[in-house]
């Protein structure tokens, strides 16, 4: 029998979990009470595949210790929408877990996304 670690057997750490969920549970609210405009559904989904991507061709590049992708492109992108899927690569590929300085930008640019997508999609619920 196969011995296997403890972190090995859970991919996914509680907090991303939590997010992405909740995160999932807004956007079907907004979704279903509001309308979300099709290019916000476009830049999420279309910037979270580059930013698996991204994440997968940069853990590459350190295995291999070839050039990688500099953070800020990676923060950027996040920001921008792609931090479902940077959420999930960095579970899955085990990338960009470990260094903290990098881990409270990303929160922070999380963070900061959603509360600009709530502030766009709920505006009754900010006085708008």
């Amino acid at each position: 029998m196969r011995s296997t670690s403890r972190s090995a057997k859970r991919r996914f750490d509680p907090a991303s979990v939590l997010v992405l969920g909740a995160f999932a549970l807004l956007l079907a609210f907004v979704a279903l009470t509001r309308g979300v405009p099709r290019w916000a559904a476009l830049l999420y989904l279309g910037a979270s595949v580059l930013s698996f991507a991204l994440y997968a061709v940069d853990k590459a590049a350190a295995i291999d210790k070839r050039d990688r992708i500099p953070e800020s492109v990676l923060l950027w992108l996040g920001l921008a929408g792609g931090w479902p899927g940077a959420i999930v690569a960095q579970q899955v590929l085990r990338h960009k877990t470990a260094k903290w300085t990098f881990r409270l930008r990303f929160w922070l640019s999380v963070v900061a996304n959603v509360a600009l997508f709530a502030w766009f999609a709920l505006p009754r619920l900010f006085g708008r």
